[in-house]
């Protein structure tokens, strides 16, 4: 059956740097556009980064443009999320989630993808 599997959360303290990893089973990987998103106590979803298929393509919220890095092996099935730089708003739920079309969701909704994560926990302290 389907699977994304997130691990690599913990808890680090401010400036400090997380890598976070999304394994994928029981669908072709490489044909379906690959994101994070996050759920901070108490908040909806927000939407973090996107890369495409074939890696070209990759989006960023503003608010982690040029601390976060995403990435992805297709032949591995895995999709990665470097986070540098980390501060205390980053704190939540991380999410991988999969969709066959690039979706344009700053407040994602989860019935509107296809498969989703069970989500690592990011804590960061000040």
């Amino acid at each position: 059956q389907v699977q994304l599997v997130e691990s690599g959360g913990g808890s680090v303290q401010a400036g400090g740097s997380l890598r976070l990893s999304c394994a994928a089973s029981g669908f072709t990987f490489s044909n379906y556009w690959m994101y994070w998103v996050r759920q901070a106590p108490g908040k909806g979803l927000q939407w973090v980064s996107t890369i495409s298929p074939d890696t070209a393509t990759t989006y960023y919220a503003d608010s982690v443009k040029g601390r976060f890095t995403i990435s992805r092996d297709n032949a591995k099935n895995t999709l990665s999320l470097q986070m540098n730089s980390l501060k205390p708003e980053d704190t939540a739920m991380y999410y991988c989630a999969a969709h066959h079309y690039l979706r344009n969701d700053y407040y994602p909704n989860k019935p509107n993808y296809p498969y989703w994560g069970q989500g690592t926990q990011v804590t960061v302290s000040s």
